[in-house]
């Protein structure tokens, strides 16, 4: 019986027609969020009604006495919906990019996380690691709410947690995160799958490299550090991530930073 009852609550959601997003807190979802309000009007009411499917397919969970309310839930879901808006075609399509997942845990502030690494020798090390974000293989999806909600600041340079977190999850779609998510037929014009990936490994490898010598001079030696956030420099699936937040709210910015990067992330942002 409760099989039977879990299968119709299931059948029942997938017919079910999906709330709408007040027009109130949509705008001023809108309104927090420059690099939202400077999107035609077109594609804001499509994101508006590709948030409100996210919305109903998954659970909010705050934490430390954290209270989510609806505006929260709104302001998270717009932005992580943002990367999926030119993506597929059909909004149900998109979205399973997110399909490995229910679950959003907000903390009010960072998160703290006991990490655990063992040396070449076979030691190991434990640390802890302060997070505003985490996406988790097959698992939720953790942010800050404090992060997420300085809208301003975090766009002037070039930062959004959520956007962070949910490319990541993009990434993992091919695996092992490893800065590539998987790759459309026909990406730039390739005919095969591997010269779809040469082609993007040919913009990103270059631009990864450049990347963290800058950040080596700034650490070491007091060079001026890069705009794009450091912590780019940590590995591939990072600089993939941290590019990402960039070029979707600070795109100008981004585009006189990277240039190289720019029309290989609109080849896979810009397709229906």
């Amino acid at each position: 019986m409760a099989l039977l009852h879990k299968l119709w609550n299931r059948a029942r959601a997938a017919v079910a027609p999906v709330p709408d997003i007040s027009a109130p807190l949509w705008l001023q979802t809108l309104q927090r969020h420059p690099f939202l309000a400077a999107l035609p009007l077109h594609d804001q009411s499509k994101l508006r009604a590709l948030a409100a499917l996210f919305l109903h397919s998954k659970q909010f969970h705050g934490v430390h006495g954290l209270v989510v309310t609806d505006a929260m839930a709104i302001d998270i879901a717009a932005q992580a919906c943002l990367p999926l808006l030119h993506l597929d075609g059909a909004a149900r399509k998109a979205l399973a990019w997110y399909d490995d997942f229910v679950t959003i845990v907000l903390h009010p502030a960072e998160a703290v996380a006991r990490r655990q690494t063992v040396d070449h020798a076979g030691v190991v090390h434990e640390y802890d690691e302060v997070l505003l974000g985490e996406a988790m293989d097959r698992g939720p999806v953790m942010l800050s709410w404090r992060h997420v909600a300085n809208a301003a600041e975090n766009t002037a340079r070039g930062h959004n947690v959520v956007i962070h977190e949910f490319v990541h999850k993009m990434d993992m779609k091919s695996g092992e995160p490893n800065g590539c998510p998987p790759l459309p037929a026909g990406f730039m014009g390739a005919r095969t799958g591997r010269a779809a990936h040469a082609a993007w490994w040919a913009a990103w490898e270059p631009a990864y490299a450049d990347f963290r010598e800058a950040v080596i001079k700034a650490e070491r030696f007091g060079a001026e550090p890069p705009w794009l956030d450091a912590y780019g420099a940590t590995s591939p699936s990072e600089f993939f991530a941290v590019a990402c937040e960039a070029y979707f709210v600070n795109r100008a910015r981004f585009a006189q930073e990277f240039s190289g990067l720019v029309p290989v992330l609109d080849a896979f942002f810009f397709r229906a």
